[in-house]
């Protein structure tokens, strides 16, 4: 099996997970890492028994591919060094602070022909694996993304260190362009928007209603699927699915079938459990399979530079609430 030369730039809370994984894919050969904190350095490097290398260059002088977990404000900088020096790219999310910064990565790569990819790690979830035979066409979604309250995630907006993962999901699953984008933010303990809503509105006359916090007592990870054919309940915390399929449109040899109520008609169910593949290995594995074989990344640069636009129109509409309101006091 024809292994790539791995990296990791950053390894901090999240880093350390891709040195791990990248320690133990097979089409892996991790050559060593990259941070700034002589502790984090001393002690990966002797854990996985790789270099811990003095800089981003010499990153580039040793990987063949790599994946850059900075901050989002660094993405740009960090990407730009890997690229010019032909090193292939997994960038966490949001790819970069601005959708410029993002279209320039992504010429960049076509420039010198490396493959980019974007950590939307929720492709990759089980449960949106569980729609993979179905026809998807929604109507309607509706998602709930809340999170206890962490000091140390108030220096992103909420929106873009939350919300993103199911803007992105959305647009993937609806496949057509926003052509309206209401939002709505209130700031409760940070000085920036804690909760925010969204409502997206698309070319195909689709809808989404988002929302995302970081101060609720019951985490929750929901998505809900609204089309005509079916309705899809995806537990993205529990990693499972719950399908609900008419009938006529349905593998009736899969699954419970039950009339729908006074209706005529019969509704199919199936729930697909979690299964047990880690999320994070299965984005490496197939940014690493991407380029063995030489085929696009599951998460192209374009795809997450509209996740990160709509997240920042999101964003600015939803702080222009909160000055409205505090205007209003």
């Amino acid at each position: 099996m024809k292994k790539v030369k791995t990296a990791v730039i950053g390894v901090g809370a999240l880093g350390r997970h891709h040195l791990k994984w990248y320690s133990q894919i097979p089409q892996s050969k991790l050559v060593g890492f990259y941070d700034r904190d002589k502790e984090k350095c001393e002690k990966y490097s002797s854990e996985y028994g790789v270099t811990a290398f003095k800089s981003i260059g010499e990153v580039a002088e040793h990987a063949e591919a790599v994946s850059i977990v900075v901050p989002t404000t660094m993405h740009c900088v960090v990407a730009f060094q890997m690229i010019e020096r032909g090193v292939h790219c997994l960038i966490e999310k949001p790819i970069a602070a601005s959708v410029l910064q993002a279209d320039q990565i992504g010429e960049l790569a076509k420039k010198h022909k490396v493959k980019v990819t974007v950590g939307h790690i929720e492709r990759f979830n089980p449960a949106v694996k569980a729609l993979e035979d179905i026809d998807i066409h929604p109507s309607f979604i509706e998602a709930h993304r809340l999170a206890a309250f962490d000091p140390r995630g108030t220096d992103v907006p909420v929106v873009l260190d939350l919300m993103v993962h199911d803007i992105d999901l959305a647009l993937h699953l609806i496949k057509s362009k926003v052509k309206d984008i209401q939002a709505s933010a209130v700031a409760v303990i940070s000085e920036q928007a804690d909760i925010a809503n969204a409502r997206l509105t698309f070319e195909n006359g689709a809808v989404a209603n988002l929302t995302a916090s970081r101060i609720s007592l019951q985490p929750m990870r929901k998505l809900r699927i609204f089309q005509r054919s079916g309705y899809y309940v995806l537990d993205l915390a529990q990693k499972q699915a719950d399908l609900y399929r008419l009938a006529e449109s349905a593998n009736v040899t899969e699954g419970a079938r039950f009339p729908l109520g006074k209706s005529g008609k019969d509704v199919v169910y199936v729930k697909r459990a979690d299964n047990g593949k880690d999320m994070l290995e299965s984005e490496l594995k197939a940014f690493l399979e991407s380029i063995i074989n030489d085929t696009p990344p599951a998460v192209s640069v374009e795809e997450a530079a509209e996740a990160l636009w709509v997240a920042l129109q999101i964003e600015r509409i939803g702080t222009e609430s909160i000055l409205q309101m505090l205007k209003a006091t």
